[in-house]
């Protein structure tokens, strides 16, 4: 017989939250997402209290990612990162240590756990055990408030973000500039152009690195991207493959595969399928040595383009033949700091920096290597992560440059040069990169939506909002800085109700972002809502303890100085 160790009711701990829980030193209110303790008062994000209730309830138990996404953020569109956010500020807040864990224990693989002691109201009987070990009974799912969604944005379930790596920590510039036109984009369709999506790939095996299997489809999605005659959309399964229960499909084709490496060998199974249909059209497995990891996804490229009748120009193929390491260590290197990046954390940071070193030392050459390097440290500027200042950003700019005297056909070196201009309030320039980027790949998201970031930062955000439309139709399961970007967007153009429901949806995805904090602090001050705006005041004063608006200024990219009078008049009387 299954069931909890103690002698409580199954449900004890749902209805003891009417009366609010005592969770090891903490007492816990979730009518008001607060937690105090002799005299200590704090506030939680909603959803890192629904987290630490789902945990709560469950006491003891293992919780995997996947149920706590999928029970926390129901109907959400949110990835990996969502959460690790989340339980990033639980911990902060609960003053837990993840090497010696008092509240939440990370179980490698699995998910994690709640092994405090859980109590009833401001009783001393617990209403859950948490010993290591011990596993409660389960509780019903944990019911949340869902978001109203802009017009025109689907709700999608993200399964996937590393297509997403570091791609825009968007900011702003100068309208004075005589900024050039934008592109004209069409968000309705593609036309007659045949469509793909390639879905994550699935790690096989219990030591199989999803880093791995995660690098090697967006780095097919990427050779994919840049022939003229396809476009790849990135895209849920749920979407991809929308034709089974009739409606409509993101893409005309879905590439799926698997990924089991071996000490010396790997095994790699790639499928074509129709999107409508669910029929198979291609299929192939590939075993060889892990050597020959490279030359594989090379030939899998080679061969999707026969059987899509896609023709390839000899500058295409040259493109795609130069892109690539041709060193395995320093491509596994980079592959593991691309994963480190997409955290958006300063340890993180650090942690892919040395990785990309290590890759751009094995092989000179790697100019991908170089221009992730050169992110670092434009992310260590932007975010005040080093006390280097301006030679950080001016060292980002040193590296990417040097990566396209490299290899001048990678997109990723003319993002990243976007990017650091976009910090040095260089629009134009910034601009102009990106054009360069978008040509080398016309289907490549991030590059619109930085490009309208720029746009919109600079003074002109009714020319940002088709970009960053456009980029989220070729990437459905946009990361938060889509979202922050489209509601900064709406912020400028006084349609704050608009801007709330992106802000709140990029809040969702990265609950930890400070930009996105401010925003939507300034929008609620700007709607009237003083308590909201003193609501998101506390929780930037948590984030980031010390928070001064000025110093935040200082490195952001928003250089219309409209908008930042505007911003320090509305925060003003809220402290920031």
């Amino acid at each position: 017989m299954n069931g909890p160790s103690s002698s409580f009711p199954r449900n004890h701990v749902r209805h003891a939250e009417a009366s609010g829980l005592r969770i090891g030193e903490w007492q816990v209110d979730p009518a008001t997402n607060r937690l105090s303790r002799e005299g200590e008062t704090l506030h939680l994000e909603p959803k890192a209290m629904a987290v630490l209730l789902l945990l709560a309830r469950r006491a003891g138990e293992v919780i995997s990612r996947e149920e706590l996404l999928a029970t926390v953020w129901s109907g959400s569109v949110v990835g990996d990162d969502t959460l690790t956010q989340a339980v990033i500020k639980l911990r902060k807040a609960l003053g837990d240590d993840t090497r010696s864990p008092r509240y939440i224990e990370t179980i490698a693989k699995r998910g994690y756990r709640l092994v405090a002691t859980v109590r009833a109201g401001q009783g001393d009987a617990p209403v859950a055990g948490a010993r290591r070990g011990e596993r409660p009974a389960a509780a019903n799912v944990l019911d949340t408030r869902r978001l109203v969604w802009a017009a025109g944005l689907a709700s999608l379930i993200m399964l996937f973000v590393a297509g997403v790596p570091y791609f825009m920590a968007l900011g702003p510039l100068s309208p004075a500039r005589g900024l050039p036109a934008p592109p004209v984009v069409e968000t309705a369709a593609f036309g007659n152009m045949p469509t793909l999506t390639v879905l994550p790939f699935d790690s096989l095996g219990e030591d199989n690195p999803d880093y791995l299997a995660r690098g090697i489809a967006t780095d097919l999605a990427t050779d994919l991207a840049q022939l003229s005659e396809i476009r790849v959309i990135r895209a849920p399964l749920e979407s991809a493959l929308a034709g089974a229960t009739g409606t409509r499909a993101v893409s005309h084709y879905v590439v799926s595969g698997n990924v089991q490496p071996g000490p010396e060998s790997i095994k790699i199974n790639v499928w074509l399928l129709d999107a409508a249909s669910g029929r198979q059209l291609w299929a192939e497995r590939y075993a060889r040595p892990r050597r020959d990891l490279i030359a594989i996804q090379e030939e899998i490229v080679e061969q999707l383009v026969q059987v899509l009748a896609v023709k390839v120009s000899e500058t295409e193929r040259r493109r795609l033949a130069a892109s690539h390491t041709r060193n395995l260590e320093a491509y596994d290197l980079f592959l593991r700091a691309y994963a480190a990046h997409l955290t958006h954390q300063q340890d993180e940071n650090r942690q892919a920096r040395e990785l990309y070193r290590q890759a751009a030392a094995l092989d000179p050459g790697f100019a991908r290597a170089h221009a992730g390097l050169a992110m670092t440290y434009a992310n260590d500027y932007r975010y005040q992560w080093s006390s280097a200042g301006v030679d950080a950003l001016k060292h980002a700019m040193e590296l990417a440059n040097t990566a396209r005297e490299i290899n001048p056909d990678v997109r990723e070196v003319y993002w990243v040069l976007a990017y650091v201009h976009m910090q040095r309030h260089q629009p134009s320039e910034a601009l102009q990169h990106l054009k360069r980027a978008i040509a080398l790949d016309p289907s490549y998201a991030d590059g619109y939506a930085l490009m309208g970031a720029v746009y919109g930062y600079a003074g002109e955000p009714a020319k940002a909002l088709p970009l960053l439309r456009y980029g989220m139709r070729l990437n459905p399961d946009a990361g938060y800085l889509y979202y922050m970007a489209v509601g900064e967007a709406y912020f400028f153009l006084d349609e704050t109700e608009q801007a709330l429901i992106n802000l709140n949806e990029a809040l969702m995805r990265n609950p930890a972002n400070l930009e996105t904090r401010v925003f939507l602090a300034a929008t609620n001050a700007a709607r009237g809502n003083a308590e909201a705006a003193r609501w998101e005041a506390e929780e930037i004063r948590m984030l980031a303890p010390g928070f001064s608006l000025a110093a935040w200024l200082e490195t952001s990219p928003l250089t219309d100085g409209r908008q930042k009078r505007r911003i320090i008049e509305l925060l003003a009387e809220h402290g920031l």
